[in-house]
């Protein structure tokens, strides 16, 4: 029994969306309520027919980046039906991706922690 190839394609798009929008939004969106992003990853669904874009920000609001990015999601999405020869482009939905965020939370604990170590 062979086994489906769709799991596969879909990670496939999803990457190449990823790849697509980090440019289109460098080059194309001017509302300055987006500025620096950074695009961590994309989910689709099965049928093709919704992308979760996670984003995180270097500088500003990521409630304004990604209002201004929902508001930019159908100029977007029509932007990638024109780089992309698949039969459904995906509804976008731009959604803050806490991770980062997280991360250098969590790097700041364990210096915290291994700096009082040293000290006893």
């Amino acid at each position: 029994m062979r086994k489906s190839a769709a799991p596969n394609r879909s990670f496939r798009i999803a990457d190449q969306i990823q790849r697509d929008l980090s440019e289109l939004i460098a080059r194309e969106v001017k509302d300055p309520r987006v500025g620096m992003v950074t695009l961590q990853a994309v989910e689709v669904t099965p049928d093709y027919a919704h992308a979760k874009v996670f984003f995180s920000v270097l500088t500003g609001d990521p409630a304004q980046a990604g209002e201004g990015l929902n508001q930019a999601a159908g100029f977007l999405r029509s932007a990638l039906f024109k780089r992309l020869h698949i039969h459904t482009v995906p509804t976008l939905h731009f959604v803050f991706d806490r991770t980062p965020e997280r991360a250098a939370d969590l790097n700041a604990l364990i210096a915290k922690a291994v700096a009082s170590r040293s000290k006893e």
